[in-house]
């Protein structure tokens, strides 16, 4: 029979990494029995898991929080406008012939995805009891409704014909509540001239929008650009500039750059970026909060990991002096414990994922965690879910730790033989 156990036991061996197999009867008796090694492994077991999900979380988050913010402000203004070098950032910007060689060819260009023409101009809403400033932004009947279709709270967006002008208006609700107005209402606006003078248009109100960017409810209604030519002056041909929308938000400064180079000599790109620095650069600063939560959640993982690996070896002092006097390597014992931790961090991996990306998904899926939007300028905590970013989590969490548990695990080599076998 002892014979017959020696052979299954060589064949296993043979099957499998000898330190692999130690480690895992090692696992499985802990599992039954070791009261007092159970609650620390169960404690960095948790740890690990927790800290998981906040990283998930914490990263879909913002990355959520970004994407949503980029793209209110792209709706307002595209991914890059081409206007005038006369413009000089103001409102009142200068005439360009809509007959360039780039519109609207460019939409054939890879990565382009739209093209359509804009004009803008300073007006004053005016109503019986109360005025107020606005810039009207014009807009062709190549106009793309789909931001505004989605932010609409009341009414309709309007279509435009380019033989037709039409007097319909969109407001934003902060407009429309303070002027006290609502769909189908008639509303004037004094559009304010060069020379100073205001020159009134009636309106009716087609639409009410809300983005929760403020600095855009603010001022910004849309309407035909026939008015605009027409308070200006303009030929029907004539356009204060053109919006391009792309793709992908990373092909940005590529594309921007090309744009830039097959435009006229008299015609400047602008990146939405360039636009509203301030902007864009506190979004890019949500990345260090992720960067510093990852950090804090890394610790807390390595050292609960750490404190589990030493447990282990003290737990396991009499086992490592007889598989030290039987001939095996300090090296080779360090492994066996090395597995074991390993076996602990990828447990706590599992049920973080599981748990930290059930919690994503739920979020995704009924929004159930509401936020102010005047304040956080959303109305759901945003979630975006990236795989290669949650596969660079679990690969990094795991690396780190594991390296972090070589330095510990040099325990083992200390420990001598002859002490162990007699540790009590």
């Amino acid at each position: 029979r002892d014979a017959q156990e020696s052979r299954g036991l060589g064949d296993v061996y043979k099957r499998q990494n000898l330190e692999y197999f130690i480690s895992k009867k090692i696992i499985q008796g802990d599992s039954r029995s070791n009261k007092f090694t159970q609650p620390i492994i169960k404690i960095a077991i948790i740890a690990i898991s927790l800290g998981m999900i906040v990283m998930i979380t914490s990263l879909s988050i913002v990355r959520g929080f970004q994407e949503e913010i980029r793209n209110k402000i792209i709706g307002f203004g595209s991914h890059i406008q081409i206007t005038s070098y006369d413009s000089h950032n103001t409102y009142e910007a200068s005439p360009i012939d809509k007959d360039q060689d780039f519109y609207p060819e460019i939409e054939e260009v890879e990565g382009v995805n739209h093209i359509q023409v804009f004009a803008t101009k300073a007006g004053i809403i005016k109503t019986k009891e109360e005025i107020y400033g606005v810039v009207v932004k014009g807009v062709g009947s190549d106009f793309d409704w789909s931001f505004f279709n989605d932010k609409l709270k009341k009414g309709k967006t309007f279509s435009i014909n380019d033989s037709i002008i039409a007097d319909s208006i969109l407001l934003s609700k902060t407009i429309a509540n303070k002027m006290q107005l609502d769909v189908g209402d008639k509303m004037f606006i004094y559009f304010i001239q060069e020379n100073g003078q205001l020159r009134p248009k009636d309106f009716i109100v087609a639409g009410i929008y809300q983005s929760g960017l403020e600095q855009f409810d603010n001022i910004i209604v849309l309407t035909d650009i026939a008015h605009i030519q027409k308070r200006n002056g303009w030929t029907n041909n004539q356009v204060g500039g053109f919006e391009i929308t792309i793709d992908k938000f990373k092909d940005l400064d590529k594309l921007d750059e090309f744009i830039y180079e097959n435009i006229g000599y008299d015609l400047h790109s602008k990146t939405i970026q360039q636009q509203n620095p301030d902007i864009f650069n506190w979004l890019e600063l949500q990345d260090l909060n992720v960067v510093i939560i990852i950090i804090l959640m890394l610790v807390v993982a390595i050292i609960n990991i750490v404190s589990a690996l030493l447990i282990l070896i003290l737990e396991r002092v009499r086992t490592i002096g007889i598989l030290k006097a039987m001939g095996m390597s300090n090296w080779s014992v360090r492994k066996i414990f090395i597995y074991n931790a390993v076996y602990l961090i990828i447990r706590g991996l599992f049920w973080g994922n599981i748990i930290g990306l059930g919690l994503c998904l739920l979020q995704l899926q009924f929004g159930f965690l509401k936020l102010p939007e005047e304040s956080y300028f959303v109305p759901v905590v945003p979630i975006k879910l990236e795989l290669i970013n949650i596969l660079l989590l679990n690969a990094g969490t795991l690396f780190i730790c594991v390296l972090m548990l070589i330095i510990p695990s040099l325990v083992v080599s200390k420990i001598s033989p002859i002490k162990a076998i007699r540790f009590d």
